[in-house]
């Protein structure tokens, strides 16, 4: 798509429960230790939300920290992206939702990409502002997992954990600088290796799904991994070829917060030092759509991602689905 616009990030922000649930309160939960959870994954500790809590309303105080950050009002926002799997509801959609919350007048809308959630909906946002439609999107990654997971099984219930991360997309009025690519890849085939079976047209709610469970998120954990691993690798390597860049030229990869297992093993197959891996899992585990731009978010406002920075976004999620976004900073 040629035009002269190009994207790029004007403001970030984010928002997490104020609970925390260490590996020591699981310990009292399920048959696990905080020894088994940090070898296998990483993760120390995640955040909660209160019983209840709509992923609106993590999305909205993400929102309202970006707007913040990049100096605007509800009132500049063109367009609303909210990407999320833990939707207050079928419909309204939760973006309309967060719109209604922050007194934003303007499109919105949800879009479905599990863990690639974020990566996916910039892609949109780039989009539509390179093709001159809209000057501001709001693009929010907002997930309420703790409502899904089941909390008698060991082998989800500690990875998740509940957030939001907000950018605010725009115009880009600096030569050179902003969203410079973005790759998307999806395979439908082995969607049935990560999912929430229960709640859509193929299992609606009735007593039986609830009975069997099917409402809560479900993992082959080894497949997932394997797939994880290749699929990002792939996804980083392919969103340079239009740059021409190599691995050497990026200074920061910020990869989605799977666990520390699957960022290691992207990080040697790619060959790419990992003191340039942002991570933040060990504090608030696998967070899904919210995951990147939390990272994202904290990495700029550390001082890690400074102006001139290559910097490449990668996730992974179920769908099968997984993105990558280049961004020179």
């Amino acid at each position: 798509m040629s035009s002269s616009y190009r994207a790029c990030i004007r403001g970030l922000g984010f928002y997490v429960p104020e609970k925390v649930l260490t590996n020591y309160d699981l310990e009292k939960m399920v048959d696990t230790t905080d020894e088994w959870i940090q070898t296998r994954t990483g993760i120390k500790e995640r955040r909660i939300a209160a019983k209840n809590t709509p992923a609106s309303e993590l999305g909205a105080h993400a929102a309202q920290a970006a707007l913040k950050d990049a100096g605007m009002s509800a009132a500049d926002i063109d367009l609303i992206l909210v990407a999320t799997i833990t939707p207050d509801m079928f419909f309204p959609s939760t973006a309309c939702s967060v719109q209604n919350r922050i007194g934003a007048k303007c499109g919105a809308f949800d879009l479905a990409a599990a863990c690639s959630g974020f990566p996916y909906a910039l892609s949109v946002a780039e989009a539509y502002i390179k093709a001159g439609l809209y000057k501001n999107v709001l693009v929010i990654g907002s997930e309420v997992l703790s409502g899904f997971i089941d909390w008698k099984d060991r082998s989800t219930c500690v990875l998740f954990g509940d957030g939001a991360g907000a950018a605010v997309v725009c115009r880009s009025e600096q030569e050179g600088h902003g969203i410079l690519a973005s790759y998307l890849g999806a395979d439908g085939s082995q969607g049935g290796i990560l999912q929430i079976p229960g709640g859509g047209s193929v299992h609606p709610p009735c007593p039986e799904s609830l009975e069997a469970g099917l409402h809560f998120l479900k993992m082959e954990g080894s497949e997932v991994f394997k797939v994880a691993v290749r699929t990002m690798e792939v996804a980083v390597r392919e969103v340079l070829k239009p740059e021409g860049l190599s691995l050497d030229d990026v200074d920061w990869l910020v990869p989605h917060q799977a666990n520390s297992r699957i960022l290691q093993a992207v990080a040697e197959r790619l060959k790419f030092p990992e003191e340039k891996v942002v991570t933040n899992v060990a504090r608030y585990g696998n967070m899904s759509s919210a995951s990147t731009v939390v990272a994202l978010t904290e990495a700029v406002h550390d001082g890690k991602i400074k102006k001139g920075d290559y910097v490449v976004l990668v996730a992974f999620g179920g769908g099968l689905t997984w993105a990558s976004t280049l961004i020179k900073w």
